[in-house]
């Protein structure tokens, strides 16, 4: 080639180029006509990207999902248009509502053909607005690459999240010149009060925000050096910002008991004696007491779902609220602050830190410390406690767990000591059922690190064809379906709201799992015992292979402690 010849790339190239300069080495999809280009490009670098063929789109999109709460770092799934975007809504959604950052990518028909009405076109971006962080679609291939950075950009930065990148064929097959980017020239060049800049400030930025902020810090420092029942409320922004160590010295200073959201769990050790388990409808007895009895709440990254708070009229009722998160449209939506500070958890705490001097609570503390729950009942008992106190204890503290939703996901929360953040990977927000076993699968090809699935009936027959999935890949998922023969945490609704009108929740139909997972060619195992399901769990860790171990639950086993909906969260329907 003469060296006056630039060489060129079709657009599905400068894509692939995009991708590794991000450091993605894994994406999750499925291929269509409107993406051929793409896979074409996947194939070319096939060496450099993997792909991960997932038997629906649906679970693509939960897959990175999972791979970004696992790692932190931005996931990428692709798929093709019409019903294969349409498909992404739900991951699109359940990634929005917990702040997770991926990078979405979907084909679409030529634009001489957009507003025909041709084969498998959708207006994905005007479908998926409302639950996406930011959405582009490329109408010239020259901006691709600037586009697809300023997309990883805006995911991760700030308040993650998703981003939709929308790319006609004839974009994908379109050539041009690119030009390689590496470090600072990856930031897009934007206006310095531009809203996506929500960086962790450092060096001269970290010296005119702590200026900036100096006197909320002071008046955020007074106020608790006043309280004499402060309490820590710890969210998903404590995982999202690293701000674990930060938050525990806060504790410290503090002499806080802590409570967390559901998102917020990993962030504080649920093993010291601070710690008081979850908050809200299905929080510990202590926990719900020490949020109503508190003079101060400090909450951070927690954005106070109505989960967490049952009845906000009566939420918190003696507190002073002090509310720091990176997101200034959570302050003041559903509880008021006294004081708020808008900035990166970690950041903000770091320098609340250096302005307290070590409280002291004791009274406040053993009060509360009191209510702390005592391990109940047999042990042997083949209850959901057990068989998750088994898992932990079995895999030595090392394992993630991703849940599905419903019974199963609270008595997950509840019960497995999750000491480290991103080791729990649910959805929170938007409770979706059929996440797990995407979430799962994602995380595992983040970390190379072992994972178990929790999942109940219900869910796990939404999202079981993955388990072509596990198998083909060998992914070493270990499933652990909790199966009570029902839509559990619906029939318990029924059973406390409905006078046991069992509508529809009822499952009694195939499929035989253990036949399922030999369909497969996945190792099965059904067990109604504590000490049949260790041996089981034990093989399914060591084998290094994927697994399903079916545990058989009494069809009215319920999720204790719980508060009815639109109560004051210390006024439980069951203890």
């Amino acid at each position: 080639m003469p060296e006056s010849v630039q060489k060129t790339y079709s657009g599905a190239d400068i894509l692939l180029e995009c991708l590794i300069e991000q450091g993605v080495d894994t994406v999750f999809g499925f291929p269509g006509g409107q993406v051929l280009p793409i896979y074409n490009a996947l194939y070319a670098y096939r060496d450099r990207v993997r792909h991960i063929l997932t038997a629906h789109e649906q679970h693509a999109g939960h897959a990175a999902d999972g791979y970004a709460r696992a790692s932190g770092k931005p996931g990428v799934c692709i798929a093709t248009s019409g019903p294969g975007a349409t498909n992404l809504v739900t991951p699109i959604a359940t990634a929005y509502m917990d702040s997770v950052p991926v990078v979405y990518v979907t084909g679409n028909v030529p634009q001489t053909l957009i507003g025909t009405d041709s084969f498998q076109e959708a207006d994905i971006v005007g479908i998926t607005m409302s639950v996406t962080k930011h959405s582009f679609v490329v109408s010239d291939v020259r901006k691709l690459a600037a586009t697809l950075r300023e997309a990883f950009f805006i995911a991760a930065s700030g308040r993650p999240g998703p981003v939709l990148v929308d790319i006609p064929r004839d974009v994908q097959i379109a050539r041009c010149s690119f030009e390689p980017a590496a470090g600072e020239d990856l930031i897009p060049d934007y206006p310095p009060d531009h809203p996506a800049l929500q960086l962790r400030p450092k060096g001269e930025k970290l010296q005119q925000f702590a200026a900036r902020i100096a006197p909320l810090l002071d008046k955020a420092a007074a106020l608790i050096l006043q309280a004499q029942r402060p309490l820590l409320y710890v969210g998903g922004g404590v995982v999202n910002s690293g701000a674990t160590l930060a938050v525990q010295e806060l504790a410290d200073k503090m002499d806080a008991p802590v409570v967390s959201s559901l998102m917020g769990l990993g962030a504080y050790d649920p093993q010291t004696p601070r710690y008081l388990s979850l908050l809200g409808m299905h929080g510990s007895r202590a926990a719900n007491t020490a949020m109503q009895q508190c003079d101060l709440l400090v909450a951070v990254g927690a954005r106070f779902s109505d989960r967490a708070l049952g009845n906000a009229q009566t939420f918190a009722p003696n507190a002073r609220v002090i509310h720091i998160d990176i997101d200034r449209a959570e302050i003041n939506k559903n509880i008021n602050a006294r004081l708020h500070i808008t900035g990166d958890a970690r950041v903000v705490v770091g320098l609340l830190n250096q302005r307290l001097e070590a409280q002291d609570h004791l009274r406040w503390n053993q009060d509360i410390m009191a209510l702390r729950e005592v391990e109940p009942g047999d042990p042997h008992a083949f209850t959901p406690r057990n068989i998750l106190h088994t898992m932990h204890r079995v895999s030595g503290g090392s394992l993630s767990v991703a849940t599905d939703v419903g019974q199963h996901q609270m008595w997950t929360a509840q019960h497995f000591p999750f000491n480290r953040a991103r080791q729990c990977i649910t959805s929170g927000g938007l409770g979706t059922m059929g996440f797990g076993m995407g979430a799962a699968m994602g995380a595992r090809m983040a970390t190379g690190k072992p994972v178990a699935l929790v999942t109940g009936d219900g869910s796990f027959r939404m999202n079981l064809t993955e388990l072509s999935t596990l198998a083909h890949y060998g992914i070493p998922v270990v499933i652990v379906l909790m199966n009570n023969g029902t839509l559990g945490m619906v029939r318990q609704w029924q059973t406390l709201f409905f006078d046991k009108h069992y509508s529809n929740t009822t499952l009694d139909r195939g499929p035989d799992f253990m036949k399922l997972a030999q369909a497969y060619g996945i190792t099965g195992h059904q067990v109604d015992t504590v000490a049949g399901f260790e041996q089981a769990f034990r093989e399914g860790i060591a084998a290094g292979l994927p697994c399903l171990i079916e545990c058989l639950l009494n069809i009215d086993e319920m999720v204790t402690p719980m508060v009815a909906p639109g109560q004051p969260i210390n006024e439980f329907c069951l203890v």
